[in-house]
């Protein structure tokens, strides 16, 4: 679990595998304490709503070679849209980027806190 905090926002916990994957898309160590402080909160909005566009499209290629009249193209983009789970990158980033947005508008930067 991770508690991402900033003063515009009431804290935000996270899941330790949803955190680590948002904390590497953004070049940041999981694991440790860290920050995002104002100056990069831009590139950060700027490269999650790029993951979150690379992710719909793999979804939505995987869910047109699901479709596919070959079996073994359709079993296995079924499998890797299995992999992927139910639940977008876009869901899961949403709580943080709405704290890094007010963050921004605010002036305040933000940090976050792994759990043990």
């Amino acid at each position: 679990m991770y508690t991402f905090q900033s003063r515009a926002a009431a804290d935000l916990l996270m899941l330790e595998a949803t955190a680590k994957h948002i904390l590497q898309l953004l070049d940041k160590t999981p694991g440790e304490p860290g920050i995002i402080t104002v100056a990069q909160i831009p590139a950060a909005l700027e490269t999650l709503a790029k993951a979150v566009e690379a992710d719909e499209a793999r979804r939505k290629a995987l869910e047109l070679a699901a479709q596919s009249p070959d079996a073994e193209t359709s079993a296995k983009a079924g499998a890797e849209s299995a992999e992927l789970g139910a639940i977008s990158l876009r869901q899961r980033v949403a709580p943080l980027a709405d704290m890094l947005r007010a963050s921004l508008a605010e002036n305040k930067d933000l940090t976050w806190t792994p759990k043990k």
